[in-house]
Parts: structure tokens; sequence; C-alpha cells
């Protein structure tokens, strides 16, 4: 009678402290550069060691220009927080994937693709997207800098027992509709706070009919929902990705992993302390008006009036609207757009640029429209050449960028001018996080592609 998320946190207790957390074992940290520094001074100050180096993997992401990387960085803070990453993980004996590696990028992009993220493990970065991970049928949440240094000095965590969610998705998705549009709907229909406390596993058709990298979009927006985090139960689908590798099983110990991860699924009578279900048909494109992931609605609706909000949610509502520049009432379809960006943790995967490509192909970038096309690792780097993508959307008009949290949010070069309209890929759309002053709505790959060669927010449907 056990959740997935019951059976791997289960096998995962060193011990439970009477009316107190548990103390989790931990299988893998990721660190980043702007979290980790001072759990690395921490750990000088204590004169402490990394307990178990070989299962931590750093790599810089959010700091790292999407341009001349074999180049110094411009900018003093950028540089010295990537600098840092260099030194600290050098000086503690720890896995880095430097700037100009094939095998960085976006560290929520690499774990899984180099098979370093695998089911049935606890995976923990000081970055609330780790729940990224879990879409391959991981326990996998953000943590915050003290605890980074907790896990880095004993491999364990103190953490207090979440509650499960079931949310099931029945049916078949229609024309058009991602993973990116399953999550940005979830969020208009329970907001950012119904699924605050709980972990979430993702059920149903509509999510088994989701490919490796659709289900790591998903569960990237589970922390938008409020969740702790999300997971989807691996199968078929997540065993064929992993295969092969650089980091997976190999030989005996893949057929050993494979037999584990077969019973990594929720039992047939296991009790949620919430379930919620939604029915693909109702999935349309989705697109955000206002400044949090969960103003959404379908791309082709008109933006929600304030009949029925409390004084307290109006007054919010309306000073979300403001700084949007938009009104109640209104259509967004049409509204001219300045910049679209495909990429981040969220839709930086190979999946995501031949999405974008197959729409772009046969228009040309609309005028008056700055793209920043920018893959999440230097694998899906390597894969869009390979692919031919980058001829078509040269031809299109558009180029690639080099890997990094990019536009995602505003610590490096690539930031939204005040008082433009961005079209963006990325996971938040809060005041000033693509810039300070900038206009973030969050969309699919494909509404992002039929912006960039309209010029305005348009159905990708029109285009499919």
């Amino acid at each position: 009678m056990k959740t997935l998320f019951d059976k791997i946190w289960d096998a995962h207790i060193v011990q439970q402290i009477e009316e107190g957390p548990t103390q989790l074992y931990i299988d893998r940290l990721y660190c980043h550069e702007v979290t980790s520094p001072q759990a690395f001074d921490g750990l000088r100050a204590r004169g402490l060691k990394c307990f178990r180096p070989e299962r931590i993997y750093c790599m810089p992401d959010h700091n790292t220009p999407t341009h001349d990387q074999d180049k110094p960085i411009e900018d003093p803070v950028s540089r010295a927080q990537v600098d840092a990453l260099a030194r600290n993980a050098q000086e503690f004996g720890l896995n880095h994937f430097g700037m100009m590696s094939p095998k960085n990028g976006i560290i929520h992009v690499v774990g899984p693709e180099r098979g370093l993220t695998l089911p049935g493990m606890t995976i923990v970065c000081g970055d609330s997207h780790t729940s990224t991970h879990g879409a391959m049928g991981a326990v996998a949440f953000g943590i915050g800098t003290s605890e980074v240094e907790m896990v880095m000095a004993s491999q364990c965590i103190l953490q207090s027992r979440p509650k499960t969610m079931r949310i099931t998705v029945d049916g078949k998705l229609g024309k058009g509709v991602t993973a990116k549009d399953i999550a940005l709907y979830m969020m208009w229909k329970i907001s950012t706070s119904g699924a605050t406390g709980y972990f979430i596993e993702y059920a149903g058709e509509a999510i088994r009919s989701l490919t490796m990298d659709g289900r790591l979009t998903l569960c990237n927006l589970s922390i938008e929902m409020g969740a702790r985090g999300g997971m989807i139960a691996p199968d078929e689908t997540t065993f064929a990705y992993i295969k092969g590798r650089e980091y997976a099983p190999k030989g005996e110990a893949w057929d050993k992993a494979l037999a584990y991860w077969k019973t990594l699924k929720s039992d047939d009578d296991a009790v949620f302390d919430k379930e919620v279900r939604f029915d693909a048909a109702d999935i349309q494109p989705m697109i955000t008006y206002g400044t949090n992931p969960g103003m959404g609605m379908a791309v082709t609706d008109r933006i929600p009036t304030t009949d029925g909000m409390s004084e307290t949610e109006k007054s919010s509502f309306e000073k979300s609207l403001a700084y949007m520049g938009f009104r109640a009432g209104e259509p967004l379809l049409g509204k001219p757009v300045d910049y679209v960006f495909l990429g981040a943790c969220t839709n930086g995967r190979i999946e995501d640029f031949r999405a974008f490509t197959a729409l772009v192909k046969g228009h040309r970038k609309a005028a008056g429209i700055t793209a920043w096309l920018v893959p999440g690792s230097w694998a899906v780097n390597a894969q869009i050449r390979e692919e031919g993508l980058d001829k078509v959307l040269r031809e299109a008009g558009f180029e690639i960028r080099q890997p990094g949290c990019s536009a995602c949010l505003a610590m490096n070069d690539d930031k939204i001018p005040a008082g433009k309209y961005a079209v963006s890929t990325s996971n938040r759309n809060f005041e000033g996080r693509q810039g300070p002053g900038a206009r973030t709505l969050l969309a699919s790959p494909l509404t992002a592609a039929a912006a960039a060669v309209t010029g305005v927010i348009t159905d990708p449907r029109e285009l499919l």
C-alpha cells in the first residue's frame, strides 16, 4: 500500500527523529555557482571535507554568458561566482564540468542526459527547479545553502516528510498541446499554491504519452504549483532513454538496476493525501498574462475580469495587469511581441528545438523580433547541429547561442529591457525576473515559435 514517493523515501531513511524530521540519505548532490559558495566556506570554517565527493557534481549555469564562452566573463560578479565554483570543486575533489566542457550546461538538463539522474534516487541541489529530475522516477527537490553544506558534510539531510498528491490527466492531448501547456493549465486550475506541502506524482494516459523531455518539463514546473517536488513512475520510455548514457549502469549492473526500477510504481491500493484529475481534451495551448505562472489562460481566451474576486485578490490582480500593460477582459491574440526566448531548464532540450524548428520552417523571423535560442547543454547544441536544425533555423533568420540559463533570470547578459514583451519558454514570469521592468509571457516552444515568425501572440495551431 505504498506510493512511489513512499517507496523511495523509506528506502533512504537513516533515522527518524521522534516527533522531528527524517534523516534522509542523498544519492546525488548537484551544485551550481550561485548557492554553493557559502556552503564551501562553512566546510572550511569547520575544517570538514565532503563526505562522499564522488556523489557531488558541479557546473556553472546561471551566470554563464551565451556568447564568447571561450573568453573571460566580462561581468565581474558573474566571473567571480563561476571562478569560485571551479576553485572550490578542485579544492574539495569534486566532479566539475566547467564552461566550454562538452559536459557543461544547465545542471537540470545535464543530469538526466548524462545518466547521472536515475530512477529510485534521492537528489538535491540548491535550486528550486531540482524537481525536474523527478521525471526519471526520483525524489528530487531544491534545498537551501545551509542544507547544501549539510549534504556535503554528511551525504544526509534533515527533512520533514511531505504529504503526497496524485494528479491524473486522462485521455489524449490535442493538436499543438505540449507538456508546458499541461503544466500551465494545472497552475491555472489549482493556483501557484495549490500543491503547497505536497510531493506530486503525475499519472494517466496523457502523462504516459509524454517523451522524457516532456516529462522533465512537467516535473520542472511542479515547484511553481507550490509543490515540494514532482515525479513520474519510470516505465519503458524511461528505461530506453537511460540505456547507454555515459553514467548509466552497464552490463550486469544494468540488469540489476532495471529489475529494481521496474518495482518503482505506486501500488494499486496506495492512498494519496490528495487526488486531482484533469481531462486532456480540456487543455489547449496556454500563455500567461500576469506576474505569476498561475495567471495563465488558453492562448485564444480573454484575460479574466475581476468579477467574483475579493478586494485583496482584485488589488493584486490589477497591480499585475498594470505591470504587464494589459486590461481585464481583452484578448492576447495579435498583441505585439519584442523578444522570444527558447531555452532554460524548462524547455532547453532537443525536443524543444525540434518543435520550434518544425514550426518556423518555411517562414522568416518577424521584423523587430529579437530571438534568443539557447540550448540547455553542449550535448543539446551538438545534437541540434547533427540533425541539421541549425541550418533550418538559420534560413528562417535565427541563430543558436551557447548553453546556459540565459534569459530565464536576470543573472547574466541576456536581459529583457524594461517595458519590452518576451514570449518565454522559461518557468517564471515574476516582476523583473527577466530584467528590471521586463514583461514575460510564459508559453510552450510552439507558441514561442509562432510569435517569433508573426511578431505577435499567435495560436500555434494556425501554423502547424
